[in-house]
């Protein structure tokens, strides 16, 4: 709201949207022009196509992956990650859009140095082009 209220128009819910979150991101994916939110599990995906959005709008979803920071997301190497990710893509598009993949390298706060910080990047890089592909 803050953001929004601030002008900004592209707008990403960086965190796994909550239940308790869902109408609010509701009003604002109905206002602005592309009010995005993540997903990392079946649930959710469910109470969005339970709340479709009107005026030919549907709701963006990125799929959060877990890359190695055990944080929020969904395992990259799970096969149940690919099966969320096509239903998210295919099954209900006039309601949902799947936008992309994100991944936080937040297991990066506890390093001490650069070569350490490059080490985890990379292989947060190489686990979501593997996933993509």
């Amino acid at each position: 709201r803050f953001f929004a209220a601030g002008g900004f128009d592209d707008i990403l819910y960086a965190y796994p949207l909550p239940a308790s979150r869902l109408e609010e991101c509701a009003t604002l994916a109905q206002r602005l022009q592309a009010f995005q939110v993540l997903l990392d599990n079946p649930q959710t995906l469910d109470l969005l196509r339970q709340r479709p959005l009107s005026g030919g709008k549907r709701w963006l979803v990125w799929l959060k992956l877990d890359c190695g920071n055990s944080r929020a997301g969904v395992r990259p190497t799970d096969p149940d990650t690919l099966a969320l990710a096509r239903a998210i893509a295919e099954e209900t598009p006039e309601k949902v859009t799947l936008v992309g993949v994100y991944a936080h390298c937040g297991n990066t706060y506890s390093c001490r140095d650069v070569p350490t910080i490059q080490a985890i990047a990379r292989a947060t890089t190489a686990a979501v082009l593997d996933f993509v592909t």
